[in-house]
């Protein structure tokens, strides 16, 4: 029996296609605390798509925010999206974009020593899925269902902050 809502996807071009789920966080910079949880059947739009849905659910705030990305979101549509909702989008250039393309990120956004910094803290991003496969239970779910697959990916997400917030406090790096 396989899950209904789960879509054959794979990571790379030469690796075999399996089933799977597109999820997606949201992180601030500071910290690395995971913020918002998104999980859909993959596609070619599902990262952009939830990135700017949870983008949507964020209170609103007088202060300049940013979000980075990494370079499977420089497209013109989630960049456009991302200065619509008020956020400066600190995405990474993709040199591999079609021919005749540019990047979607001008130099109005590059040029600023804060999206260096922000390309940096990129990584916290990763660290929360490394732990969420190694030590949670991500890397192999045994639960079906899209809704309950995204309670069981925010529930480790949840996890996740607790340990980071108890390695801040006592001072070392999680």
């Amino acid at each position: 029996m396989t899950d209904p809502d789960a879509r054959l996807a794979r990571k790379s071009h030469h690796t075999a296609a399996i089933l799977a789920y597109q999820a997606s966080v949201l992180t601030e910079n500071r910290h690395g605390l995971i913020v918002q949880t998104d999980v859909r059947s993959p596609s070619g739009h599902a990262e952009c798509e939830a990135g700017l849905e949870m983008l949507t659910c964020l209170p609103p705030s007088r202060r300049q925010r940013t979000l980075g990305a990494d370079r499977g979101y420089d497209v013109p549509d989630f960049v456009t999206g991302v200065r619509t909702l008020g956020f400066t989008p600190h995405v990474s250039p993709n040199p591999t974009r079609y021919r005749g393309q540019r990047s979607a990120v001008d130099q109005r956004t590059t040029r600023h020593g804060g999206y260096v910094i922000s390309q940096r803290k990129r990584k916290l991003v990763e660290q929360g899925f490394g732990w969420q496969q190694c030590v949670g239970v991500v890397r192999k779910l045994h639960h079906r269902g899209r809704e309950l697959v995204g309670w069981l990916f925010a529930f480790t997400s949840a996890a996740y902050n607790l340990i980071r917030m108890r390695s801040m406090l006592a001072g070392r790096p999680a």
